[in-house]
């Protein structure tokens, strides 16, 4: 019977620490330096698309 509560004990914290890894954290990249931009909407011509910025915006870079 000691056993039956252990792994339901295991169980609950394994199944608790998962829970902290079903969403991937979401990071904004920090433009506005070394040639990156922020942009609303699609980056210019010429310009390369780093991901999202902050409210949205794309950065872009020279």
């Amino acid at each position: 019977m000691k056993i039956l509560c252990f792994f339901i004990v295991l169980l609950f914290v394994a199944v608790h620490q998962a829970v902290g890894f079903s969403r991937p954290p979401r990071h904004h990249l920090r433009c506005g330096y070394r040639g990156t931009f922020c942009f609303p909407g699609k980056c210019p011509n010429g310009n390369t698309y780093l991901g999202p910025c902050h409210f949205g915006n794309s950065c872009c870079k020279w």
